[in-house]
């Protein structure tokens, strides 16, 4: 009578508890008996343990049976698709809204982003890297032109740095950096006094003659963010590419007149004003191909093993594959090879997209990390989010460097790192199980002299990427009163602490991998029923972490 009755799908011992405290009693699902569900066996060994620790007291047991034949009023699982929410009656709850692949697949965060501007006067542009479907032709030739133009932004910021005079917020990390404030990498290509060979001294000119063509055709953008195709007159671009290369990642000389130097000033300073991205993107030109449709760094790329593991880079090449299917690279041919069959008649648009790389993260000891941040959604008509104050960091096993892009450097997902183990001489100050909770970031800031970044400029920003990520995938979700989800949004900060979005996961994982998880995602869990359940009873009751952010 009073509808207390539950359904878990899925490894999730916190839910039940804390639900089974509030007197409801758990309608286990057909074929579960004490020892768990068939169902649940299939979600790995840390997570089943976690259902075993659990366990089933007699009296849960019998109470289970008692409502078998009954319809769960609260349901929990871990997929979307488990539940068909077209049958459900108004009064049950789930939490899972259909369709949010609008925004929690790489592939429709990239195409869905760009709407933005007609909901919104957020500019993605400053909280997401640029991104491209490359199965989509259109996409695909846009990306070349990204490619090319981002050469041609980057060699003349290395021209300034080699010559010593360097626009502010456009320089590399110096060549050292010690003490707990140490938040650089060496320069990843130490050049000599005089490098050699040199490339053509019209190298630079070219570059400028570029940047000036694509700094014109800035100021016609319109609101659906088409600019006038850049086609570059008169630039060989695979001759100007490879001497690019040359110069970047293998040291070859580059000579800069006193009247290019004022050039290359000037028209880093003008870009600046019209491409939020230019500080973070550096001057390697890293991007990184993923496969669209997952999550997680799940997935395989092309021509990888059963492992996911892939082939490792061809002798020269400056492309790395990351298990399970991601790949980082700094050249244009070595993305086009490998997304070959994404141009081909059998494939899916967005069966792979093409990302910039964050080549000037925010480093912690010199080693990258990634962020995890909560957010929940109790309606989308009208929209209402709430932001959880607590979050954790996710830290690589090896220090960051551009010239080396395996995955122990540059992806800071647990599935990945734990497949290698920590690096020798790692900074003694880092966690050895690779996790801080985010107050342990705000002490670090303190230490470095950047105790307000938190609350003035990470957790804002964050704030402004997840609504404007919701408000521009509104119409595609469908909306559901009964329905609640959260979501775990993966963001990575930029040496100004500027964060920058990454991919945002349903279902984010509750396994504990650290004392920090098993701390947060028992509280998060808590707190989310808080918000869904008992709110609705008492909407004056504490929400815990969570803080309303946003309600039209």
């Amino acid at each position: 009578q009073e509808k207390k009755i539950f359904t878990v799908q899925g490894p999730y011992p916190v839910i039940r508890s804390l639900l089974r405290a509030r007197g409801w009693v758990e309608r286990k699902l057909p074929g579960v008996g004490k020892a768990g569900s068939g169902l649940e066996q299939h979600h790995g060994g840390q997570e089943k343990r976690l259902q075993e620790e659990e366990g089933d007291g007699d009296e849960q047991w019998e109470a289970s049976q008692l409502v078998r034949d009954q319809a769960p009023y609260f349901i929990w699982t871990n997929r979307c698709g488990a539940v068909d929410c077209r049958l459900l009656r108004q009064d049950q709850v789930v939490n899972h809204y259909a369709r949010a692949g609008a925004f929690t697949t790489k592939e429709g965060l990239c195409l869905n982003l760009r709407n933005l501007p007609w909901f919104d006067q957020a500019d993605p542009d400053t909280f997401f890297p640029r991104c491209y479907r490359l199965g989509a032709a259109d996409e695909r030739q846009a990306f070349i032109e990204d490619f090319r133009l981002t050469a041609a932004r980057s060699l003349l910021k290395v021209a300034l740095e080699r010559a010593g005079d360097v626009l502010a917020g456009t320089e590399q990390p110096p060549k050292c950096g010690k003490g707990p404030g140490e938040s650089h990498v060496p320069h990843p290509m130490p050049f000599t006094a005089d490098p050699s060979p040199s490339v053509s001294p019209h190298l630079v000119e070219e570059a400028l003659q570029v940047c000036r063509q694509h700094l014109g055709s800035l100021g016609h953008q319109d609101i659906d963010g088409d600019s006038p195709s850049c086609h570059m007159m008169g630039t060989d671009w695979d001759r100007f590419l490879q001497d690019y290369y040359r110069v970047v990642h293998e040291g070859a000389g580059l000579a800069l007149s006193g009247a290019q130097r004022e050039q290359c000033q000037a028209l880093l300073r003008c870009l600046a004003g019209q491409l939020p991205q230019l500080s973070m993107e550096g001057n390697h030109n890293i991007w990184i191909l993923k496969p669209g449709a997952k999550s997680r760094g799940r997935g395989k790329a092309r021509g990888s093993g059963e492992g996911g593991t892939g082939s490792p880079p061809r002798r020269g090449s400056h492309c790395h594959r990351v298990p399970p299917g991601i790949v980082c690279t700094a050249r244009l041919e070595e993305v086009l090879r490998l997304a070959g069959g994404c141009a081909g008649p059998s494939a899916r648009v967005g069966e792979w997209v093409v990302q910039k790389y964050v080549e000037r993260p925010l480093l912690i000891f010199g080693t990258k990390f990634d962020i995890r941040q909560w957010f929940l959604v109790t309606d989308w008509n009208p929209l209402t989010v709430w932001f959880y104050r607590e979050s954790y960091l996710r830290f690589c096993s090896r220090s960051f460097s551009l010239c080396h892009l395996d995955p122990a450097r540059h992806l800071c997902n647990v599935s990945i790192q734990k497949q290698y183990r920590l690096a020798r001489g790692r900074h003694p100050w880092l966690p050895p199980d690779q996790t801080w909770s985010c107050r342990q970031l705000q002490e670090y800031l303190a230490q470095i002299g950047r105790a307000d970044a938190w609350h003035q400029v990470m957790v804002p920003g964050m704030k402004v990427a997840v609504v404007g990520v919701l408000r521009s995938a509104q119409d595609l979700v469908e909306s559901r009163k009964g329905s609640f989800e959260l979501y775990g949004a993966d963001f990575i900060f930029g040496e100004d602490c500027q964060p920058w979005l990454l991919e945002i996961n349903a279902s984010p994982t509750m396994a504990p991998s650290s004392a920090v998880t098993r701390r947060l995602c028992a509280s998060v869990q808590r707190d989310t029923l808080r918000v869904v359940i008992d709110r609705r009873d008492d909407p004056t009751c504490p929400t815990g972490a969570f803080e309303l952010i946003y309600k039209e």
